[in-house]
C-alpha cells in the first residue's frame, strides 16, 4: 500500500470517527428538542414569512384592480355605449404592461362581452361553464374578490383573477374588471418555501380543496379530508380563524406537525406541514457540517475544488459566448443580451435598435485572395465595429461576413452609429493591404446595413428580420448604404 493511499485511508478514517462520534453525541443531545424547536420556531417563523409574501404579492393587483374599478375613463367608455374597440385594447394593454400583470379584462353588465388586451374573446352565458363566475360574483354583491380559474384568453392556464365590480355615480353596475396573476407565480413561491425550509406549503379553501400547491396538479382535485393522517383532524384544522394553530397527527408511520392561518384576502388557509423525522435528518446533517474537525479539513478541500472548477468554468464561458476568429460575442451571447434588453424595456420603457451589418465585396476578397485573407478582412471589420460602438452598445458576428449590433436608444441613434461604422469602414481602405497592395486596390469592401428600434411585442426573430429586410434594401440600393426597417 502506498504512502499516499495509506495518508487517505487514515484521513478518511479520522474525519469519518470524528463526524460519527460527534454527530451522535450532538444528535442524542438535539432530539429532545425538535418537537419544541418546529412548534415554537421553525413552524411559525415559515407560516409568518410566507403569509407575508402571499400579502405582498395580493395587495399590488388588489390595489390596481380597485384603481380601474375607479377609473373615470372605463366607467364613461362603458357608459357611452362602448364605442372605440381599440380604446379599451389600448387601456387594458397598458395595464398589463405597466403593472407586469399576466392578464387584464373588462366583462360589460350591458352587452356582456369580454374584453381583454387582444379585443372581445367572448360573449359571457348562463350556460357556459366558463362563465359561472361572473354571475356568482355579480350575484354575491361583494365589491372584490379572488378566483381561481382557467385563463381562456391564455391558453386555459391556471390564474388567480382579481375581480371589481365597476359602478356609475348612481351605484349601478356596469360591469367586472380587473386582472389575473399566474397560479404558476404562487406554485413557485410555495415550492422555493418547502425546499428552503424543507416543509410542505399549501393553501386550502375552507372546504379543505387545495387552491394552490408546488405539485400542481394536486389544484382543485384534492381535499385535505381525504389525505392520509390529516383527515382526522382536518375538521378542527378548517375551522382555525383569528390566532394561527398548530396540530400534530401521524401518517405512513412518521409523527407531522402542522400549523394553519387564514388569509382573509383569499379566504383561504395557508398550511405548513414538518415532519419530525425529516427535521431530525436535517439536524443531524447540520450538526455534522458545523464540526470544526470535519469544517477544517472540508473547507480546504472545497477551497482548492472551487478554484480549480472556477477557473476552467470562466474559461468554457468565455470561449462558449465569443467568437474565436474575431474576438467579438457570437450568436449565442448576442441573444442573452438582447434577452436583456428585451427585460430592461418591460421594467423602464429604455428604448434600444438592432443593426444589421453586411459585408460588400467579401465574396471577391474569398475568390480572388483566399479564405485565409478573408478572415484578416473580418478581423479588421471586427475592430472598426468595436471602435465604433459606444460602452453601452453591444456587438457581435452573427455569422459569416455579417455583424451585428444592439444599440442602447432610439432608431435616430442606431442610425447614426451605423452611418459611423460604414464611413469608418469605407475610409480604412481594408483590402489596400492584401497581397503587398498589388491587387488589393481591384477589391472594394464596405458595409451595407439595416437599423430596426425595438417595438411592443418585438421577438428577437422580428426584430432581426426588419434589420435583414433593411439590410437588403440598402444592397440593392447600391450597397454601402444604411437603410431604416419598417414595422411589418
Amino acid at each position: 500500500m502506498s504512502v499516499r493511499i495509506k495518508l487517505i485511508f487514515f484521513l478518511t478514517l479520522i474525519l469519518v470517527g470524528a463526524f460519527i462520534s460527534l454527530s451522535l453525541f450532538n444528535y442524542n443531545v438535539t432530539r429532545k428538542n425538535v418537537r419544541n424547536e418546529i412548534v415554537n420556531s421553525s413552524l411559525p417563523l415559515t407560516r409568518d414569512n410566507i403569509y407575508s409574501e402571499i400579502q405582498a404579492g395580493l395587495m399590488r393587483p388588489i390595489f390596481v384592480s380597485s384603481l380601474m374599478a375607479n377609473d373615470t375613463f372605463l366607467k364613461d367608455w362603458a357608459e357611452n355605449g362602448e364605442h372605440g374597440l381599440e380604446k379599451i385594447e389600448r387601456y387594458l394593454t397598458e395595464i398589463q404592461n405597466k403593472y407586469g400583470f399576466f392578464s387584464s379584462f373588462f366583462v360589460s353588465a350591458s352587452t356582456g362581452r369580454y374584453y381583454y388586451p387582444g379585443g372581445v374573446l367572448k360573449t359571457v352565458s348562463t350556460q357556459d361553464a366558463h362563465d359561472v363566475w361572473y354571475y356568482d360574483f355579480v350575484k354575491s354583491g361583494e365589491k372584490y374578490a379572488l378566483d381561481v380559474d382557467s385563463n381562456e384568453a391564455a391558453n386555459n392556464i391556471l390564474t388567480i383573477f382579481i375581480n371589481h365590480r365597476l359602478l356609475d355615480a348612481d351605484g349601478n353596475l356596469l360591469g367586472v374588471t380587473g386582472v389575473g396573476l399566474k397560479m404558476d407565480n404562487v406554485s413557485q413561491l410555495l415550492d422555493r418555501f418547502s425546499k428552503k425550509f424543507g416543509k410542505t406549503i399549501f393553501l386550502v379553501d375552507t372546504k379543505g380543496l387545495v387552491q394552490a400547491h408546488h405539485q400542481v396538479e394536486m389544484i382543485e382535485k384534492v381535499n385535505i379530508r381525504d389525505m392520509p393522517g390529516l383527515g382526522e383532524i382536518a375538521s378542527q384544522v378548517l375551522n382555525t380563524s383569528g390566532d394561527p394553530k398548530t396540530y400534530e397527527f401521524k401518517a405512513g408511520g412518521d409523527k407531522l406537525f402542522l400549523t394553519a392561518r387564514y388569509i382573509p384576502e383569499l379566504e383561504w388557509l395557508l398550511i405548513v406541514e414538518q415532519s419530525e423525522n425529516a427535521a431530525l435528518i436535517s439536524a443531524k446533517s447540520n450538526f455534522v457540517r458545523t464540526l470544526l474537525i470535519g469544517a477544517a479539513a472540508t473547507l480546504l478541500i472545497v477551497l482548492l475544488s472551487v478554484l480549480t472548477v472556477n477557473h476552467y468554468q470562466l474559461r468554457l464561458e468565455l470561449q462558449a459566448e465569443t467568437d474565436e476568429l474575431t474576438g467579438l460575442a457570437n450568436r449565442r451571447a448576442f441573444e442573452k443580451r438582447v434577452d436583456s434588453a428585451f427585460s430592461a424595456f418591460a421594467r423602464n420603457s429604455r428604448p434600444f435598435a438592432l443593426i444589421l451589418l453586411d459585408l460588400d465585396g467579401f465574396k471577391q476578397v474569398n475568390d480572388i485572395y483566399g479564405h485565409l485573407e478573408g478572415d484578416g478582412v473580418l478581423k479588421k471589420i471586427a475592430e472598426i465595429v468595436a471602435r465604433s460602438a459606444g460602452e453601452s452598445d453591444f456587438c457581435a458576428r452573427w455569422g459569416g461576413d455579417e455583424f451585428i449590433l444592439l444599440a442602447d436608444g432610439d432608431t435616430d441613434r442606431g442610425v447614426a452609429l451605423a452611418e459611423n461604422i460604414r464611413e469608418a469602414v469605407e475610409q480604412a481602405g481594408i483590402c489596400n493591404d492584401l497581397n503587398g497592395g498589388s491587387k488589393g486596390r481591384d477589391v472594394s469592401v464596405t458595409v451595407s446595413s439595416g437599423v430596426a428600434g425595438y417595438m411592443v411585442g418585438d421577438t428577437l426573430d422580428s426584430l432581426t428580420r426588419r434589420a435583414d429586410q433593411a439590410m437588403y434594401a440598402s444592397k440593392k440600393s447600391g450597397k454601402n448604404r444604411v437603410e431604416l426597417g419598417k414595422r411589418e
